[in-house]
C-alpha cells in the first residue's frame, strides 16, 4: 500500500497476531451540516487515506437525523441507519468542528443516538476511535478532549493520536482534498495509528471489554447463606 510515494506495511508485526483476514470497517462521522463543511472535507480526506491503507470506509451523511429525543424517534430511517453502521464497524473516526470551545450539537446528536448496549449487542463497545477538529481560528484541543471523555463512555479504545486544523479554511483545495501541510501528515499518521490499533485489538474486543459487573448479575439471585453453604 502506497501513499504518496510512502510504503505502509501495517501487518509487519507478526502474520500471527492477525486472526480477521477482511478489510478493517471503519465508520466516519462529522459534525455539519454546511454545504462547505470542513469537518467533513476531513473527515473525507481521512477516508481517502483509510482507503488507500486497505480499509473498507462507510461516512455518515447526519442530514436528516432528528435530534435526539429519548428513543421516540428511534425508527427513524436515519437512526437505524447510523446504529446499523456502528454495529458494522471495527472502528470510527470522529471528525468535528469546534464551535463555543466545544463539539457541534451536530456530532454530539450522532453519539447521544448510538447507545451503549441494543439489548445484548454493543454498538461502540471495543471499537477504535480515532478524533479529529477543525477551528477558524488557533489550533484548539477542546473538540477532541472532549470527544475523548465521550469515547471512552462509549468504551471505545480511543487511539493517542489525535488531529486538530487550525484556520481549516487554508487548508483545502477547491475539490475538497487537502492540501499537503504538517496538518495532512499529522492525519496520516492518525489514520495510520488507527489501522494498527483496529488490527491488534479487533479480535479481542469482547474480552477487552467483558466486566465482573456485568457478569455478576447472573448469580445475583443466589443468596450469601448458599454461596457459604456450599463451601
Amino acid at each position: 500500500m502506497f501513499l504518496d510515494g510512502v510504503k505502509f506495511d501495517l501487518k509487519a508485526a507478526s502474520g500471527s497476531v492477525y486472526s480477521s483476514t477482511h478489510a478493517p470497517r471503519i465508520l466516519i462521522l462529522y459534525g455539519s451540516l454546511r454545504d462547505k463543511s470542513f469537518s467533513r472535507m476531513l473527515a473525507e480526506e481521512a477516508g481517502r487515506i483509510l482507503t488507500q491503507m486497505g480499509a473498507e470506509v462507510r461516512i455518515f451523511n447526519p442530514e436528516g437525523l432528528p435530534v435526539f429525543d429519548n428513543g421516540k424517534s428511534v425508527e427513524n430511517s436515519k437512526v437505524q441507519e447510523l446504529r446499523s453502521l456502528s454495529l458494522w464497524s471495527e472502528g470510527h473516526v470522529w471528525s468535528s468542528p469546534e464551535l463555543h470551545g466545544n463539539i457541534a450539537a451536530v456530532m454530539k446528536n450522532q453519539i447521544d443516538w448510538i447507545p451503549l448496549a441494543m439489548d445484548a449487542v454493543r454498538p461502540t463497545q471495543g471499537r477504535t476511535l480515532a478524533v479529529m477538529e477543525v477551528s477558524g481560528g488557533s489550533q484548539s484541543f477542546n473538540a477532541v478532549n472532549t470527544m475523548r471523555v465521550l469515547g471512552r463512555w462509549m468504551r471505545m479504545i480511543t487511539i493517542p493520536n489525535q488531529s486538530s486544523v487550525a484556520q481549516a479554511f487554508n487548508e483545502f483545495n477547491e475539490d475538497g482534498t487537502m492540501k499537503p501541510s504538517s496538518y495532512r501528515d499529522r492525519v496520516v499518521d492518525v489514520m495510520e495509528e488507527l489501522m494498527r490499533f483496529t488490527y491488534l485489538t479487533r479480535d479481542a474486543a469482547e474480552f477487552l471489554v467483558d466486566r465482573y459487573s456485568e457478569r455478576k448479575p447472573a448469580v445475583s439471585n443466589v443468596s450469601y447463606k448458599a454461596l457459604k453453604d456450599s463451601k
